[in-house]
């Protein structure tokens, strides 16, 4: 990959890196090593209201966790950049189709071995 397409490809990094940080922080979110929602509390203790307060904390968590895992995506494929392997499938070693890495940035692996992994033969 040329240098100017791995500057395209950080600039995209960066910006969806800014992007996760900020929606993290949106849900409350302070460490990224552990899961923050707040549980909500509307003042209520009828079984409607509980159930809407675990809906909702479910919710989140499930959010908060998605976000965490994306943004720790995004952080490893920085750090490929640093490092010079940006591309290289960790699995085989190959480069990564760049048609992926423009669908997804952070993608680590190549189309084969993600196949081989979620078993989509």
């Amino acid at each position: 990959m040329d240098t100017k397409t791995l500057n395209d490809f950080k600039e995209l990094l960066l910006a969806e890196k800014q992007k996760l940080d900020q929606e993290l922080a949106d849900l409350g979110s302070k460490d990224p090593t552990k899961l923050d929602a707040a549980y909500p509390e509307s003042g209520s203790n009828s079984e409607d209201d509980n159930a809407a307060e675990i809906t909702e904390f479910a919710d989140e968590l499930s959010m908060e966790a998605r976000l965490q895992s994306e943004l720790k995506d995004v952080k490893q494929a920085l750090g490929a950049l640093e490092k010079g392997n940006y591309g290289i499938c960790k699995y085989c070693g190959k480069p990564i189709d760049q048609k992926r890495l423009e669908a997804r940035p952070a993608s680590s692996s190549c189309i084969a071995c993600k196949k081989v992994l979620t078993q989509e033969m």
